[in-house]
């Protein structure tokens, strides 16, 4: 584990099946990026299950898995020692699907996310829209103790410019008025889009669907996050999207921290 106290390079990643992306360079990935914090979403596995992770060498691992197998779940690994760590957001009706894991460091709390898609025909946008209250709930009751720093796949393109084809899919899962207007609420809530502080252009990505050739056309979507405290937007030096690193439908973002 790091001597340092301060995480200051941290990378995100959906990686739909960390056992799949593992056959697609994602050791290689892990050690380049030089990370002091990588935050996994998609895991689809138990630890023990990732037979092989001599790649993770120095680094800590803490993995929430859904209790239905091969199905979400997020993991964070670290080689600065967190001073608390938890799993889930407290409300057992959320936590079987290993959507959230959170840590302390001296700063800030870390939390990464994997945020429920409301599905086709929108079919569990309800419960989409009550999970979303209750992680906003979540953050700001950690924020009344020090500052959030919040990533993961939010499964929401924000504004029109965070995906290609806004206008045919405004009623689609990802799109929708009511996701759209409850990110809203999120920002509204004290929280910053750190990408878009540092960057305003169009065609931007993170997602792309694996149909029609989508990425090699970058017909892609915005809906992986960094987001912060207001108050911890001065220590941001960088927000980025590391849009050239194969392996997943997603991928990775990165924060860079002074």
């Amino acid at each position: 584990m790091s001597r340092k106290s301060h995480p200051s390079s941290l990378v995100s990643w959906n990686v739909n099946g960390l056992r799949a992306v593992l056959k697609k360079g994602f050791a290689d990935f892990f050690r380049e990026s030089d990370a002091d914090i990588v935050c996994l979403q998609e895991v689809k596995a138990l630890s023990e299950q990732v037979e092989d992770q001599s790649w993770a060498e120095g680094y800590e691992s803490f993995w929430n898995p859904a209790v239905k197998k091969g199905y979400s779940g997020t993991a964070i690994f670290t080689r600065v020692k967190p001073l608390a760590t938890s799993l889930g957001i407290g409300i057992d009706e959320h936590d079987q699907e290993g959507r959230v894991v959170t840590m302390e460091f001296p700063d800030y709390h870390l939390v990464t996310v994997y945020t429920p898609n409301a599905q086709a025909a929108l079919k569990r946008l309800e419960y989409r829209l009550q999970w979303d209250r209750d992680f906003c709930a979540y953050l700001k009751h950690l924020e009344k103790t020090k500052p959030v720093l919040g990533c993961g796949d939010l499964n929401v393109a924000h504004k029109e410019i965070d995906l290609a084809n806004p206008k045919t899919n405004r009623k689609n899962p990802g799109f929708s008025d009511e996701e759209r207007a409850s990110f809203d609420t999120l920002l509204d809530s004290g929280f910053v889009d750190t990408f878009r502080q540092f960057n305003q252009e169009p065609h931007q990505y993170s997602w792309w669907s694996y149909r029609s050739g989508a990425r090699a056309r970058n017909i892609g979507w915005r809906i992986d996050y960094w987001l912060t405290s207001e108050d911890l937007m001065s220590q941001v030096k960088s927000s980025t999207i590391l849009d050239e690193v194969l392996g997943s439908d997603h991928c990775p973002v990165r924060l860079e921290l002074g």
